[in-house]
């Protein structure tokens, strides 16, 4: 059974760990704002000297997502700690794929994940020969049956998805996300390369955490306490972030199982 934190914060357990990792969007920031409570527990970790990632299922480089932090107010040495899976694709890809054609789905705003091998970029899907999944086309943000269209013809082809999250919300607004796409391809019999949450490689690249004692923080079960799980580390999840409605309705425990997932720990909002 998780132990709710809100009446003691996580003060109250924080000197158990060494690491922590951390997720951005619906525990630090919602898309719009940076939430207050989180940002003092990351200068509360910081002033106990311990290791955090600000690791983030984000389809762009780190310092892009740095860029937006700053955007935000949030201050340099906490937005130093960002690790991206954009990032962490964008490693394998410059080492395994950089002289392959690609076919991009997503918005323009994720170009800058390819600028450095802008000239791969086919527009046509026939000639590419992989998909790099950022998200979903502005004018197809959705509409999962028109991806199921898109790909007919393309299921020999890898994707490469820089995003396993299906959903999020921005502010009070639930969007689809790059997971959700990647999800109807892999479902149509195409094979799918993920970078970021649950998947451990993302985990492994942003931060050294051999024999270290980890706390996972995140709102999403499908992503940040699954990946907890496969890592065997402990894990916060914040219960006002995409759960919210079905832990109202069915509680955490019914929840989290729902998910084929654990969690330790169980707090509203981040709070110190």
């Amino acid at each position: 059974m998780a132990k709710n934190l809100d009446k003691e914060g996580l003060s109250s357990i924080a000197d158990n760990y060494q690491l922590f990792y951390i997720d951005l969007w619906g525990v630090v920031h919602n898309g719009i704002k940076l939430h207050d409570e989180a940002i003092k527990v990351l200068k509360e970790i910081n002033k106990k000297s311990k290791d955090y990632v600000l690791l983030t299922n984000a389809p762009r480089p780190n310092s892009t997502v740095k860029s937006f932090l700053e955007k935000l107010g949030m201050e340099k040495e906490v937005r130093e700690h960002v690790f991206s899976s954009g990032q962490a694709a964008l490693d394998y890809l410059k080492k395994n794929l950089i002289d392959k054609f690609f076919f991009h789905i997503g918005p323009p705003r994720d170009f800058d994940l390819f600028n450095d091998f802008k000239k791969m970029k086919s527009d046509n899907i026939k000639n590419s020969e992989y998909f790099l999944c950022t998200g979903l086309f502005d004018d197809h943000d959705k509409d999962l049956k028109y991806y199921k269209k898109l790909f007919e013809d393309n299921l020999k082809k890898k994707m490469i998805c820089t995003n396993p999250d299906l959903i999020v919300d921005r502010g009070n607004v639930r969007e689809l996300c790059a997971g959700s796409v990647a999800m109807v391809f892999e479902k149509m019999g195409g094979e799918v390369v993920y970078f970021g949450k649950p998947y451990p490689e993302v985990y492994n690249q942003a931060i050294n955490n051999k024999n270290k004692k980890v706390l996972s923080i995140g709102d999403n079960l499908n992503t940040d306490i699954k990946g907890a799980n496969l890592l065997n580390f402990d894990s916060l999840l914040i219960s006002n972030g995409i759960h919210k409605n079905e832990i109202k309705e069915k509680g955490i425990d019914e929840t989290s199982k729902s998910y084929e997932t654990i969690c330790n720990y169980i707090q509203s909002e981040l709070r110190w």
